[in-house]
């Protein structure tokens, strides 16, 4: 199945607010409610469950444990992911402590740097490996995922390194920079500046 990636987005976001509101203690929530709570919609949050199969009531709403369930089942992976992080800068470090990087669907197992007070020792708890290390380091842990928090200049040069290991499977780079990897490596980028000037593209159009 084809899923276009906002509404993959939005699913995200759904059963983020679904875990919310559970903790909360709610048992039932509407189309209407999940709309006006994440600012979307009603019509879309529908069209957007529906999509997967039916599973609220018309006139109850959604059971909201179910429909937690029924979420995360669309979005959980196929086995438990292992993960490297390329970068031990600010980013990285941000990206480690953050909240979401606490998941039963993944973990950091390693972290990559060329900074000698930074190799050998550990960052967020997570072991730290010089970069030239990664084709050896991808195998031993069997990491099939990379985030890249390097500047766009070594990039590249470090996905042609690690796609040595024969393990990766996708790759997740901050570095503003177009990337080639071999066949069945799966790269999506994150362009912080362009995030930011397509809101201040919808910021401008809205003061119209």
């Amino acid at each position: 199945m084809k899923v276009a990636e906002p509404t993959v987005e939005r699913l995200v976001q759904y059963c983020r607010l679904l875990e919310q509101l559970h903790e909360e203690g709610r048992r039932v929530v509407s189309s209407q409610e999940i709309g006006e709570m994440l600012g979307l919609k009603a019509s879309q949050v529908r069209k957007d469950l529906s999509y997967f199969g039916e599973i609220g009531k018309r006139g109850v709403g959604y059971h909201v444990d179910r429909l937690f369930d029924h979420i995360q089942g669309i979005l959980a992976p196929p086995h438990h992911w292992s993960i490297g992080l390329v970068g031990a800068g600010r980013l990285g470090e941000a990206l480690l402590g953050y909240k979401a990087f606490k998941s039963n669907k993944f973990s950091v197992e390693a972290v990559f740097d060329v900074d000698p007070e930074k190799v050998g020792s550990t960052v967020s708890g997570i072991p730290c490996f010089h970069s030239d290390s990664l084709p050896k380091i991808l195998m031993e842990k069997n990491i099939e995922v990379l985030i890249l928090t390097i500047p766009a200049s070594s990039a590249q040069s470090v996905v042609d390194l690690a796609a040595k290991a024969g393990t990766l499977k996708g790759i997740l780079s901050f570095a503003p920079t177009t990337l080639v990897a071999p066949d069945g490596v799966l790269i999506y980028g994150v362009d912080i500046s362009v995030e930011l000037e397509k809101l201040l593209f919808y910021l401008k159009h809205c003061e119209v």
